[in-house]
């Protein structure tokens, strides 16, 4: 029975996707995150020491994650368990872990428990784990696509380290590709094929650092493509059909999301047009809800924009309305041309800093109350308790201005900029308080 598993599983392995086929089986087969596994990186000393302590390992589809657990499973002398937390319960993590406790009592054997998309687990399943993390009867390797400071309890991020792996370069993409077309034993090596340098280039720039989606299109294209006279020749056209639309990395309630709203909420203050109109396209691509786009724009542009031009606002409120009404793709045209106007129109956050100040006081400080003057005189009985006594009305002044107090004491939260529009505004301002 051993000896027939073992031949299923050598046969199910040269049918599995070249993706998996090429996963590296030590760190010398290993391509990329340099920053932790470059000569003498902490993570790399570790694994050749075989000391590897409880990790997550947190980045991209297809930066290697799963690639790099299994070359810990090929380094180390502890046994190797994996769970998917996808299909995986409380029940499953409890038999991991008897079986590692019997080890460990029998045969005074570690286990490293590798969880794949830890991230799926809930709460009740983390805690599961939380013991036997604690007192070492597994070493637990975590790999996630979330930002695990989101998406993992504290208890569990406090006993394991963090390692945050980046997505590939185009070079390091290339090593991959080239290292699959020419191994014979687990590659593409056994086929006769002839990359042109733009189809390389082309599936390179298409997968966005993905090393999954590139192998993936590189092994689609060779399989499909016609041999002439024993030869494939991948042509860009081949590339292109084999890679089709991008996809975005881009998850709605992840760090991808706010990341890139943060990055273009950030252009748009910082008169970057070009950059904010990126990251609206790389939103819009991505599937992005065109009124949390527009809600966004509406929100810069009274925070960041304000008094400095008013009609900034207008224009962002417009655009909201407009992507309501008419959805996409047509939306885009309206919301390219309001982060245009916001992100090159003149900044001012004097109204949002006057807000903040004043909510500030309102928390924090005693309450004022409303001077009798200013109170609502316009019901009956109001002139016998002498609402309203003694207001003066701007309109019967000159200048449409008259001094009287509005509210206890004199501090100013307003403080308009010299920016735009609002430089009126203060000169405006300042005569008025002058006067005042």
């Amino acid at each position: 029975m051993d000896l027939f598993e073992a031949e299923k599983k050598e046969e199910v392995e040269k049918e599995a996707p070249l993706a998996r086929r090429m996963r590296p089986r030590s760190l010398k087969e290993f391509v990329g995150q340099e920053h932790i596994l470059g000569p003498e990186k902490l993570l790399r000393r570790a694994i050749q020491a075989d000391r590897i302590t409880s990790l997550i390992l947190y980045g991209p589809p297809g930066c290697g994650k799963t690639a790099l657990t299994y070359v810990i499973a090929n380094s180390t002398k502890s046994h190797f368990s994996q769970l998917n937390a996808v299909t995986s319960g409380v029940a499953d993590i409890r038999r991991m872990i008897e079986e590692a406790k019997g080890r460990r009592r029998l045969r005074s054997k570690k286990t490293i428990l590798f969880i794949d998309e830890i991230h799926r687990f809930n709460k009740a399943q983390q805690d599961a784990l939380m013991p036997d993390v604690e007192d070492g009867t597994v070493t637990l390797i975590g790999a996630t696509v979330h930002n695990p400071y989101f998406s993992i309890n504290s208890p569990l991020l406090s006993r394991s380290q963090i390692f945050e792996l980046f997505p590939l370069s185009e070079d390091e993409l290339k090593v991959i590709l080239n290292n699959a077309l020419g191994d014979k034993e687990r590659g593409l090596g056994r086929f006769k094929v002839k990359i042109d340098k733009e189809a390389l280039e082309h599936i390179v720039t298409i997968s966005d650092g993905d090393a999954r989606r590139a192998l993936n299109a590189l092994e689609v294209g060779v399989l499909t493509t016609q041999p002439k006279d024993g030869l494939i020749h991948f042509t860009l056209p081949v590339a292109e059909e084999s890679i089709q639309r991008k996809a975005i990395v881009y998850d709605k309630d992840g760090d991808a999301h706010y990341d890139t709203a943060s990055a273009f909420i950030k252009s748009m203050r910082g008169g970057d047009p070009d950059a904010s109109l990126y990251w609206l396209a790389k939103m819009l691509y991505a599937g992005e809800d065109p009124r949390f786009i527009a809600r966004r724009i509406v929100i810069c542009a009274a925070e960041d924009v304000g008094n400095a031009d008013p009609q900034a606002l207008v224009l962002a409120n417009a655009a909201l309305q407009i992507s309501e009404f008419v959805g996409l793709p047509e939306a885009r045209i309206p919301l390219a041309q309001a982060v245009a106007y916001i992100a090159c129109a003149p900044k001012s956050n004097s109204t949002y800093s006057a807000i903040s100040e004043a909510m500030k006081d309102v928390e924090e400080g005693r309450t004022e109350a409303v001077p009798k003057h200013l109170q609502d005189s316009h019901y009956p009985g109001a002139a016998k308790l002498n609402r309203g006594k003694g207001y003066k009305y701007p309109h019967s002044y000159q200048g449409h201005f008259v001094e009287q107090e509005y509210r206890p004491g004199d501090k100013i939260y307003y403080r308009p900029s010299d920016e735009g529009y609002e430089a009126k505004i203060k000169e405006r301002l300042n005569k008025w308080r002058k006067k005042a």
